[in-house]
């Protein structure tokens, strides 16, 4: 039985300090990710760098936002996710159906 895919849209704050890997190598990086969970990217969007209304580390005032549409199976999200968790380029990550 062939399994139904769901639209999301995911924003993704990068985190590039101290890496020498460009925004778009990252989100090139993220895009393979996405593409590893049986996913589709539909579609890139970098909104670029902006601070953090919170700031929870000094040395860390802002990232640069990407928001990426990506069709994939319901279970795909959570495997996103957790596939991302120990990539540090990645610093945060929001997952919603669109």
């Amino acid at each position: 039985m062939k399994s139904s895919k769901r639209n999301y849209r995911a924003t993704f704050i990068l985190d590039n300090r101290g890496n020498a890997d460009s925004i778009d190598q990252i989100i090139d990086g993220v895009k393979k990710e996405i593409a590893a969970v049986q996913g589709e990217v539909t579609a890139v969007e970098n909104i670029g760098k902006k601070d953090f209304v919170r700031v929870t580390d000094k040395k860390f005032t802002g990232g640069t936002y990407v928001h990426i549409n990506f069709s994939a199976p319901s279970d795909g999200p959570t495997h996103l996710k957790e596939r991302l968790r120990l990539n540090h380029s990645v610093y945060r990550t929001f997952v919603q159906s669109a």
